[in-house]
């Protein structure tokens, strides 16, 4: 009977192939991961493609709905109030005035001057709706203190604002815009929150412009802006989001370390950015 006999070089071969085997091994499982890592990766890649998609449809509907409504709330003001004063002051200077005493005629020329008085001050405050004069004359700061001013004077809440160093205008679109959506904000503020102090601050920091608006009533933080805007409630956020996006600035809900107060930082750079950048971002 005889024993199988192995010698070291057999030993040493034995042990590169199982070596050389067990790197081959690793080798194609670590290029199998990298390939299944990959395709997880441009899945999910796909995924937010997919889901910033959606949330631009969601901006730009609102978006569209923002211009419709103030179309509609705009031809419903002049059919609805200045159509009749309009019409009414026809019946005044009808054909049959010239054959009237001339006290009739008097009166009835007094009377369509009084109803034209008061159509041409409803179509200046529709104007002022849609460009406030203040703004347009004196910029944002005048603007957006004469409203804290005006909620201020009204008793039941404490409003104040204060621009550090608002020294050069932004373009007038930009300040309109940025003052719609303080407006919104202000709004929301003082429906919902209950506050007792709504404070606004302004300060630059490099390019940007920052508005931060502090209140202590009930507020939203960064996830509820957030699902709001996904859902199909919220119009106003919508408007709002839709808004920055013109300007490429942000938003941000939070609540203060201290827990008393909610605050929203609005972001704007001083300077139109390009698309390029903006895609490239």
């Amino acid at each position: 009977m005889y024993l199988l006999q192995t010698t070291p070089s057999s030993n040493i071969s034995l042990v590169l192939f199982i070596g050389t085997l067990g790197m081959l091994v690793l080798t194609i499982g670590l290029i199998l991961f990298i390939i299944f890592h990959q395709r997880k990766v441009i899945r999910f890649q796909l995924r937010l493609q997919e889901m910033e998609k959606r949330q631009q449809k969601i901006l730009l509907n609102a978006s569209i709905r923002l211009q419709e409504e103030e179309r509609q709330r705009l031809a419903a003001d002049l059919h609805d109030d200045a159509g009749p004063l309009l019409a009414t002051a026809r019946l005044y200077l009808n054909e049959n005035l010239v054959n009237m005493d001339k006290a009739t005629q008097l009166q009835s020329i007094f009377q369509a001057r009084q109803i034209l008085d008061d159509t041409i001050q409803l179509v200046r405050n529709i104007s002022h709706s849609l460009m406030p004069p203040t703004l347009k004359n004196f910029g944002l700061e005048s603007a957006v203190n004469d409203t804290f001013q005006k909620i201020s004077g009204a008793g039941s809440i404490n409003a104040s604002s204060r621009f550090h160093d608002y020294k050069d205008r932004l373009k007038l679109e930009k300040e309109l815009i940025i003052f719609r959506i303080v407006q919104e904000l202000l709004n929301n503020i003082l429906k919902h929150s209950h506050a007792s102090f709504i404070h606004l601050t302004q300060n630059f920091q490099a390019d940007t412009c920052f508005i931060r608006i502090h209140h202590d009533g009930k507020g939203l933080i960064q996830s509820d802006f957030e699902k709001l805007n996904k859902s199909k409630n919220g119009l106003g956020l919508k408007n709002i989001a839709s808004r920055l996006r013109v300007m490429h600035g942000k938003i941000h809900f939070e609540k203060d370390a201290s827990q008393t107060y909610y605050k929203v930082t609005i972001e704007v750079p001083r300077e139109d950015v390009p698309e390029d950048s903006l895609y490239n971002a």
